[in-house]
């Protein structure tokens, strides 16, 4: 369901019966959507795997317990893996944030394929205007800023600004001291930490592309906002 932005973020429900899903269980549902037929390079739209984003999102819940009965919002959703795969770790609300209209077409096509429940909100990240705490959790793969200078930091600014739990966000290792310096010093987080080092299945998407596929070392990180 595509949401309008003038309807802001509502309470979650209260006393919905949590949801367990297995690891394999998820990576596998997350294996079934539809991903970009025609990505936007301007947009450095790249999909996140059901490898990564299964593990990323069962190691926010299970570890942190970030995500079950958590309203969930995620940024640049693209074809909206990671916030399937909230809503199936039994996320409370989610919704999914992209600029691009045919994303989210594509996204609200996945979700009610698996019959999931997600707002979805067509906006610039920068332009969001929700208010502090408006969610509990963000998570995100956010553009690498290959294309456009400086996109993964304003988008780091923009969730740790509305997440009042955590954020949790993919980007590449070669950047970790700059992450972890605008995170606790421009951005105002609280805590900035590793979870893990990735490696980030890139397929030969666009004609610049050279090689069928290439791997690109990543970052999980997760980050707390201030109180």
């Amino acid at each position: 369901m595509l949401a309008d932005l003038g309807n802001f973020v509502r309470a979650p429900e209260k006393g919905r019966k949590k949801r367990t899903m297995k690891l394999k269980q998820l990576e596998s549902l997350l294996g079934n959507l539809q991903q970009f037929s025609n990505p936007k390079v301007e947009l450095e739209q790249y999909p996140t795997g059901p490898h990564i984003a299964s593990r990323m999102l069962y190691m926010a819940e299970n570890s942190y317990g970030d995500v079950t009965e958590k309203v969930v919002a995620d940024f640049g959703c693209g074809c909206g893996t990671l916030g399937a795969a909230a809503a199936l770790m039994g996320a409370e609300q989610v919704f999914g944030i992209d600029v691009d209209s045919e994303s989210l077409e594509m996204a609200t096509a996945n979700a009610e394929d698996l019959e999931l429940d997600i707002e979805f909100v067509q906006c610039d990240i920068r332009n969001l205007g929700w208010r502090g705490s408006s969610v509990d959790t963000v998570v995100m793969n956010p553009p690498f800023g290959t294309r456009r200078k400086g996109a993964d930091m304003e988008f780091l600014c923009a969730a740790l600004k509305i997440a009042s739990g955590a954020v949790y966000s993919l980007h590449k290792t070669s950047t970790r001291d700059h992450i972890k310096r605008a995170a606790l010093r421009d951005f105002g987080a609280k805590t900035a930490e590793v979870l893990c080092e990735l490696r980030f299945d890139v397929p030969q998407l666009y004609k610049f592309h050279k090689k069928k596929e290439v791997d690109v070392a990543v970052d999980l990180w997760r980050f707390e906002p201030k109180d």
